[in-house]
């Protein structure tokens, strides 16, 4: 494990939220606030969902991948658009280039879930397989785009993509109103960053907690040590949470207005997939529980507390979520 130091490169404000709200309007889905009277009365609060899991190509990633792609200038355009991504990002980006008429090239896992790769595919970006095990993503990243000249979207260390995710919170506390408390998935910390600066406006007194896998909690290292802390790859079944670092963007908004990160295990994950699918009819991939499996099994208390809960994506293969659920 090693540590480094991260510089804020920008400061992000909510004006970038609104103004991401505003570029992404009309393309991406106002995705609905769902609620359950089995998790209030188990929880003793008032849980509100923003389901995520709903959106263009099943994440919130498209939020941040359309609102960075619709600033490219022409020059941009015409090169096209890079990143590397376990899944949800490459998905986002590939919708986003075709909904713009650009190319786009994603860096992908070997190991990476088969729906994602066909679905981005399916999206018409030519994926490029790595292994994430033995070679640096950023690293073949910044090569490809050097070499083919196109511009590098990185799935959460980018101010645009920060900004754009933002907007599902937005749109939270549009549809509540202040909350006491909102849980927010962590991988790479794009959502959390962009969703604690809607907090900070929308709902100051609102604590925004992160919530990461056991395994893999570098973030959680890294807001009590106030530096980035890089781990290997967690070991998880929250495939979209296998980041080994925060990046620097996002961590300093984090520092700056985060109360607390936390984590669950994947046992947490697999109840909180049985309750979606069992109770509210709706499925989620693993990392997407991560904050519903903070506030249902009591990691995080709620009791009497009005809690927004960011379920951010469902794109998991069938079969595997059904071996998960079964086990």
């Amino acid at each position: 494990m090693t540590e480094h130091a991260s510089e804020p490169q920008q400061e992000l404000t909510y004006g970038d939220v609104e103004q991401a709200a505003a570029r992404i309007a009309g393309a991406a889905h106002r995705t609905p606030v769902l609620t359950s009277r089995t998790a209030d009365a188990a929880t003793g609060a008032s849980l509100f969902f923003k389901a995520e899991n709903l959106q263009r190509m099943g994440a919130f990633k498209f939020r941040g991948a359309y609102n960075a792609i619709a600033k490219f200038d022409a020059a941009q355009r015409a090169a096209g658009v890079l990143t590397y991504s376990s899944g949800n990002h490459a998905q986002a980006i590939a919708l986003s280039a075709r909904l713009a008429g650009i190319r786009a090239a994603i860096i992908m896992p070997k190991d990476a879930p088969e729906l994602k790769v066909r679905a981005t595919q399916g999206y018409g970006g030519e994926v490029i397989f790595y292994d994430r095990y033995t070679e640096n993503r950023e690293e073949i990243g910044q090569r490809l785009a050097r070499e083919r000249g196109m511009t590098l979207i990185p799935p959460y260390d980018h101010p645009d993509v920060i900004a754009g995710q933002g907007t599902a919170a937005k749109e939270l506390f549009e549809e509540t109103g202040p909350l006491d408390l909102l849980l927010v998935p962590l991988g790479g910390g794009g959502l959390l960053a962009g969703c604690a600066l809607a907090a900070s406006s929308l709902s100051p007194d609102c604590k925004v907690i992160g919530v990461e896998p056991e395994a893999g909690n570098d973030g959680q290292q890294s807001l009590r040590s106030g530096r980035i802390v890089d781990i290997g790859v967690p070991q998880t079944i929250a495939d979209g949470a296998q980041t080994s670092h925060l990046g620097q963007h996002n961590f300093a908004v984090i520092r700056r207005l985060v109360d607390d990160i936390v984590t669950v295990s994947d046992a947490h994950l697999v109840e909180a997939m049985k309750f979606f699918a069992e109770r509210m009819k709706t499925v989620v991939e693993p990392t997407g529980c991560l904050a519903a499996a903070a506030a249902l099994s009591g990691v995080v208390p709620v009791a009497g507390k009005r809690v927004g809960i960011l379920i951010s994506g469902g794109n998991v293969d069938l079969a595997r979520f059904a071996r998960l659920v079964a086990g």
